[in-house]
């Protein structure tokens, strides 16, 4: 078992000045945290994987392909692999818990 608590995350991740911190990575998926400011652009290019995102605070809108909505705490998106997406008019700052399956990077 691993367990981890989300306030040391948002810790590690703001100690290394980055958005995203991976935290998690096994044979058929990985976890990290992203974090973006109220009004920061959002740089997603898509990915490989499949994501799910879980919103863990703050407000913004989505967009996946063509369909955009508003997120907030307790949202969860579903993100296929390789469809553009990106957090946008995040008007409180945003954290969010990503999974990806497979993992993400080498």
């Amino acid at each position: 078992m691993k367990v981890f608590r989300l306030d040391d995350l948002e810790a590690e991740r703001a100690a290394n000045d980055g958005a995203y911190l991976s935290f998690l990575r096994e044979r058929h998926m990985s976890a990290g945290l992203y974090a973006l400011k109220a009004g920061e652009l959002d740089p997603q290019k898509p990915h490989s994987q499949d994501e799910i995102y879980l919103v863990v605070s703050g407000r913004a809108a989505i967009t996946v392909g063509e369909e955009t909505t508003y997120v907030a705490n307790g949202s969860v998106v579903y993100v296929p692999a390789g469809v553009p997406h990106r957090f946008h008019h995040i008007t409180e700052d945003l954290k969010v818990l990503v999974v990806f399956s497979p993992p993400e990077g080498p």
